[in-house]
């Protein structure tokens, strides 16, 4: 799946942005295109049409306005501060074109700082924003041009101008034209490439918020996977965590059939990648080593295989990155994914303590069994469902018979170890959605869903003769109790409390055998 970037839209007005956020540089151009000009006039007075004074006059009007325009709209925003802004760029175009014909029009010096003019409006804005400048300044040159030619300049130099002039000025608006449109192209590409970094800043940020959420590797590695396809347009990716050097898939993005991994191959990417801890990159797939990769990856080029590596987790991610153009450009790229894969490796750490700590709390230490508190809430769990669902569920408490004297003659140590072989038997012996626990002590509990009262006894048995068979150190046996949801009791309470006078009667005709809940009951009343 490849999710459309959603935040690379500029808003209306966001070419002023740059140049609204660099008020300073505006007026140190202006101070610097008022003074260079005075001091023109001054050095080279043949050349004016007017008084320095003028000059001077001219200068100081037009550095008021443009300073009071400015200090106005620090306190407006949106519409308003715009037709500010292009009122100061409007005033500039004419003070530059008025002092470019009173210093000499198209021989005159000051018709080189309109090319410096244009070319700092650019840099410092955006290339929308320079060549909106360009026009203005060519249309106040003409203007001024065809003011002197046609005598409405009055006392302001000649009325009589020559095709010299023309000619002259026509030049000068090509050589305007071309450094402007130069300077537009390089300030665009600029642009678009702060653009892209900025929103591939702004996707990390979004990606270690998101990280903060999440609470298991799989959301972790979705996450990676959405940041990157958001951030580049990375359509095909694959997240594989190892853990132990066993393999599974994360996560993936584009990919029709998630990757089956049973082990990897020597020479398989990933195996070379986890050794050597560096990101590798590949123009294709082995197809030996990597025939799993190439099955979720079909036809993958260029293929970049990132390691994320963080305090013995380990997880890689596999993008391939198509047929670019390679260069300084792929190599970004390359580096900002190793950017976003490190986050990805520090979140997928503290899920995984996370998901250990959590792990750590419903498991018993030394069985590695469920303990009582998770034994309760797989048996709340599994009473709403047969509630809902008017379905069946049974419960099974199991004791060790004559443990105690295990543990005095043998000693606690071995009895550790019995308990330990127990448990892994009592594990083999239930279906994968059973829930099988030490309840205390030498005692073990299992919730069985869906099992009616003679299936559940069947389990039952089956695993008392588990107990009786099990490898362990020293050979046990086990008295067990069953009771059946909602026959036995409609509550947890209740339930439990039939099978524990279900077990003991189990123990009260000789141990290591099996009584039903209804066994007991019948037992007792013929007492």
């Amino acid at each position: 799946m490849r999710i459309a970037p959603t935040g690379s839209a500029t808003t209306r007005g966001g070419e002023l942005d740059p140049l609204r956020e660099r008020p300073l540089y505006l007026r140190s151009l202006r101070v610097v295109l008022a003074v260079t000009i005075v001091i023109y006039g001054e050095l080279l007075p043949h050349q004016l049409r007017t008084s320095l004074v003028a000059i001077g006059l001219l200068t100081a009007a037009y550095l008021m306005a443009t300073f009071g325009i400015e200090a106005l709209s620090r306190w407006l925003t949106g519409g308003f501060y715009r037709w500010l802004f292009w009122l100061a760029l409007g005033i500039d175009g004419v003070y530059l074109a008025a002092t470019t014909y009173l210093a000499g029009a198209s021989i005159g010096p000051v018709r080189y700082l309109v090319l410096v003019y244009l070319t700092v409006i650019t840099l410092l804005g955006t290339w929308q924003t320079g060549l909106a400048t360009a026009v203005w300044q060519s249309g106040a040159q003409v203007g001024f041009f065809l003011a002197q030619r046609g005598g409405w300049l009055g006392g302001f130099g000649s009325s009589a101008t020559s095709g010299r002039e023309w000619d002259r000025l026509a030049a000068f608006l090509a050589a305007l034209w071309v450094l402007t449109i130069a300077t537009a192209i390089l300030a665009a590409l600029n642009q678009g490439d702060l653009q892209r970094r900025r929103y591939e800043l702004d996707r990390l940020v979004d990606l270690g918020r998101d990280m903060e959420s999440a609470e298991d590797a799989s959301t972790v590695g979705t996450h990676l996977l959405s940041a990157l396809s958001d951030a580049f347009g990375f359509d095909r990716m694959v997240l594989v965590e190892v853990d132990h050097g066993i393999p599974r898939p994360l996560a993936t993005c584009g990919v029709v059939a998630p990757p089956e991994v049973a082990e990897f191959a020597p020479e398989s990417a990933i195996q070379q990648v986890i050794e050597a801890g560096t990101t590798m990159r590949l123009d294709r797939l082995d197809a030996e080593g990597d025939a799993w990769l190439i099955a979720a990856l079909p036809a993958a080029r260029n293929v970049v295989v990132v390691p994320l590596l963080a305090q013995g987790v380990v997880a890689i991610l596999v993008v391939p990155l198509g047929p670019w153009a390679g260069g300084r450009s792929e190599e970004r790229v390359v580096t900002a994914t190793e950017r976003f894969a490190s986050h990805a490796a520090i979140a997928l750490r503290s899920a995984s303590l996370l998901a250990r700590v959590r792990q750590m709390a419903i498991t018993d230490g030394l069985t590695q069994l469920s303990n009582r508190r998770a034994f309760d809430r797989a048996l709340d769990r599994e009473i709403g469902r047969a509630a809902r669902a008017d379905g069946r569920l049974s419960v099974v408490l199991i004791d060790l018979d004559d443990f105690k004297s295990l543990n005095d003659e043998h000693g606690h140590v071995t009895g550790d170890t019995v308990l330990r072989q127990i448990s892994r038997a009592l594990q083999r012996s239930v279906r994968s959605y059973d829930t099988v626990a030490r309840y205390g002590g030498e005692e073990f509990a299992a919730v069985l869903p869906g099992c009616s009262a003679g299936l559940a006894f069947t389990l039952a048995d089956r695993l008392r003769i588990a107990v009786q068979d099990a490898a362990s150190d020293v050979k046990v046996t086990a008295s067990v109790g069953v009771a059946t949801y909602p026959y036995d009791g409609a509550e947890a309470a209740a339930l439990l409390r039939s099978a524990d006078h279900a077990l003991y009667a189990s123990k009260r005709a000789g141990r290591n055998r099996v009584r039903s809940a209804e066994q007991a009951r019948v037992e007792f009343c013929e007492k």
